[in-house]
Order: C-alpha cells, then sequence, then structure tokens
C-alpha cells in the first residue's frame, strides 16, 4: 500500500515485560475514558508466557496448555500465545479521525512487518482470508484487534527470539498443523530493540502517524 503523509501524532508507550491482564484491562480503559482529543498511543510490551483466546476462539484449537494459563478476550481471531522474546504492540487509535478502516489498519500494519523483514531479507507476504503475515508459509506474525466507539485495542505479535514450543500445544489461530517461525531462524544478525525500532518506523510511516516519545 501507499504510505500516508504523516498527519497526526502518536504517543509511544514501552511498557517492558508484562502481565497480560493487567495491560489488556488497561487497554479497555483507555479506550472507554478516551476523549476526541485523546492522542492516539502505540504500546510496545513483552509478556510471560500465556495463551490468548479471541472471541471466536474454540475450545478444540487448545491441545495442551500445560501449565501455561489461558486467558478469553474480547479481540477477534482464534488462540495464540505470547511469551518473552516477542515483540508484541498494541496500537490504540480512532480510526474516525484518523480517516481510515478497520481494513486499512489491517493492510498498513502487515505491510509495516514485510517492509521490516525486507530489511533483513526476508521475504514475507500475506495470506487471503488469515490475518498476519507469513514466510514460505509458516506464521512469523499474528493479528488480532479489536473496535470499539471506533477506536481500535489490541494488535499485533511478531516471533523474533522466542521458545516456539508452546505454538505445537495449540492450533495457531485455528488452523490444525500450522508452522510457526521466527526471525532469528531466518536471520541471526538480528537485534530485539532494533527491530521494534524499524517496525515502529515502518508502522508509523506507512499508517500516517508522527511518533512522539
Amino acid at each position: 500500500m501507499d504510505t500516508l503523509k504523516p498527519q497526526a501524532p502518536i504517543q509511544l508507550k514501552y511498557l517492558g515485560l508484562n502481565q497480560y491482564e493487567p495491560v489488556w484491562r488497561a487497554m479497555q480503559d483507555f479506550t472507554n475514558n478516551r476523549e476526541a482529543t485523546t492522542v492516539d498511543e502505540l504500546w510496545m510490551v513483552e509478556h510471560p508466557p500465556v495463551f490468548t483466546q479471541g472471541q471466536a476462539g474454540k475450545a478444540e484449537h487448545v491441545l495442551n496448555p500445560g501449565q501455561i494459563p489461558i486467558i478469553q478476550v474480547d479481540r477477534g481471531g482464534q488462540v495464540t500465545y505470547h511469551g518473552p522474546g516477542q515483540i508484541v504492540i498494541y496500537p490504540l487509535i480512532d480510526l474516525k479521525r484518523h480517516k481510515i478502516g478497520i481494513k486499512a489498519l489491517v493492510t498498513g500494519i502487515e505491510e509495516a512487518l514485510i517492509l521490516t523483514m525486507k530489511d533483513y531479507g526476508v521475504n514475507a507476504q500475506r495470506k487471503e482470508k488469515a490475518p498476519g503475515v507469513y514466510v514460505d508459509n509458516k506464521k512469523i506474525a499474528s493479528l488480532g484487534l479489536r473496535v470499539r466507539k471506533g477506536c481500535t485495542f489490541h494488535g499485533l505479535a511478531f516471533n523474533i527470539r522466542m521458545d516456539l514450543e508452546p505454538f505445537l500445544r495449540i492450533n495457531p489461530c485455528g488452523f490444525a498443523g500450522l508452522e510457526v517461525t521466527q526471525l532469528s531462524e531466518l536471520n541471526n544478525l538480528i537485534e530485539f530493540t532494533k527491530v521494534q525500532e524499524l517496525l515502529i518506523k515502518y508502522f508509523c510511516t506507512t499508517l500516517g502517524f508522527i511518533p512522539k516519545t
């Protein structure tokens, strides 16, 4: 997609390693309490091991969770896994004010991921009717969003350098046998924070935001 001319500020928030549920509740509170003038925010976080089950999630897609907790949440999509070494970004955006639709946001997020990986020599692609980004038919990044009052929360998870074993305990995103990969397996010369910085840059340029710290 064509990049949009920067037109709106977006506040960057770095939350470090943080439990899933408090961050989810904070996203809900931010969205419920925001006003017409509230500046959009982009939250960057890593989560301790957790499975999250989207609104359309089916119990049979959780095969063997073991000691990893399962949290039923209010985003779209099916079950996924979050763990340390995964970039998780939550865009808290007023779509109407920014003059984009949810489809354009999803496309923009996917494009930012694809451009980031291209800079590391990795050829990533979209798939029809399967939101997220893939490399050689293996999923490397997942998307799950929620829109409330015209504003988004939840977001994307990008596998960087993590333990992928827990993905074997689920049908990722509801697809049995879907293989999962990560950036460090495709290019070992990566640094987590630099990948995150690059992804934020492409997110903002692709979707027309001016990052603020």
